[in-house]
């Protein structure tokens, strides 16, 4: 969800009213009453708690048929996923109300503390870690015994952003025996740093955009790479695959030969599978078995550890808002101009006012 009560009380500290929907926090054993203590009140119809805040924060996207509902001039802050989402972006330039879309919170140093992208995709390598060791039939760690040897589990994370350096390191720290494979020749040191071995293919020029995230490769790049992971899948017990381009559908990565090519038993998590997948046969929202190899592909894998989730989001939000909200005045500072609402911002005052997304 989108604030803990811990969160809301912060902002109630900044002057701020904050209202929650009833039974918001239920499915994580919070209720009303707990962020009736935190200092909020709770509303019973969300087109009333709609239609009157100043601010709206949630995770995802909102229904089209909630944005006219919309104060005008109003703020609405979530994931929006603008680039994909035409006849939403549409509605909210109709509404006369501000966009706000946390996937596109500029990655400068001055942001980091609002970075949901970041947060999420950390807890999301964690749960891809623990998602798979669920479905191995094998124990990660080497493990000496009177009856033998135990061998540790091999694992092979393929894009090495936040969410492949937290499942390395999950991996790690759980004794499984780790390998990484990145585009981007410069994370390298960071692949060694966890203790895990770094995959060198060659696959050309590579490189990376102003905001950190790997440049999308060509056709005959992409073949080069499937030809030199498709050796170290076979031999591997796990993999997860991170790969994602920016604002488009996921690089098929992982194709069903490389999938056949892997031992029955052994199991992928495709941590992109909600953005098209990395891998051929994967099921958004499905956990699949494919010639004995169990395919993972959970959509919310940060959901899986909702309460830090829940957190980390929360804190992202109210660290964006305090850094504009004026105390004595009770008021969001909104400068269209200023660097990272004018990179995060889609819509204002009836236009599109994002630069990429023009």
């Amino acid at each position: 969800m989108a604030a803990l009560p811990s969160t809301i009380q912060r902002l109630i500290d900044l002057g701020i009213d904050v209202s929650v929907e009833t039974g918001f926090g239920d499915s994580l054993y919070i209720f009303d009453k707990d962020f009736e203590d935190s200092g909020a009140e709770i509303i019973k119809d969300r087109s009333e708690g709609l239609a009157v805040s100043d601010i709206v924060c949630r995770i995802n996207k909102p229904p089209e048929d909630e944005i006219h509902i919309l104060k005008e001039g109003g703020i609405h802050i979530s994931f929006l996923d603008p680039f994909n989402e035409k006849n939403l972006v549409d509605a909210f330039v109709s509404s006369r109300s501000t966009a706000i879309s946390m996937e596109l919170v500029p990655r400068i140093t001055r942001a980091q503390k609002m970075d949901a992208l970041s947060s999420q995709a950390n807890l999301g390598g964690y749960a891809a870690v623990i998602e798979a060791s669920k479905h191995l039939t094998k124990s990660f760690p080497m493990m000496m015994t009177a009856a033998g040897t135990i061998s540790p589990s091999k694992v092979f994370v393929i894009g090495v952003g936040v969410a492949g350096l937290q499942a390395i390191a999950t991996a790690k720290r759980l004794g499984a025996r780790v390998e990484a494979f990145d585009t981007r020749p410069i994370v390298e040191e960071q692949v060694r740093s966890l203790g895990a071995k770094f995959v060198k293919i060659d696959i050309g020029e590579t490189g990376e955009t102003d905001q950190g995230y790997a440049k999308e490769l060509t056709e005959a790049q992409i073949e080069l790479q499937q030809q030199g992971m498709k050796k170290v899948c076979s031999q591997s017990d796990v993999v997860i695959t991170t790969a994602q381009v920016f604002g488009r559908p996921a690089p098929r990565i992982v194709t069903g030969e490389m999938v056949s090519a892997m031992q029955p038993g052994s199991v992928i998590v495709d941590m992109a599978v909600s953005t098209g997948g990395n891998v051929e046969g994967s099921v958004s929202g499905e956990t699949i078995n494919l010639n004995g190899v169990t395919i993972v592909g959970l959509s919310n894998l940060p959901g899986e550890m909702a309460t830090d989730a829940s957190l980390v989001y929360g804190n992202n939000l109210y660290n964006l808002i305090e850094e504009y909200w004026d105390k004595e005045a009770k008021e969001f500072n909104f400068d269209i101009e200023e660097e990272i609402l004018s990179g995060c911002t889609v819509t204002h005052q009836g236009e599109i006012t994002n630069k990429l997304l023009k």
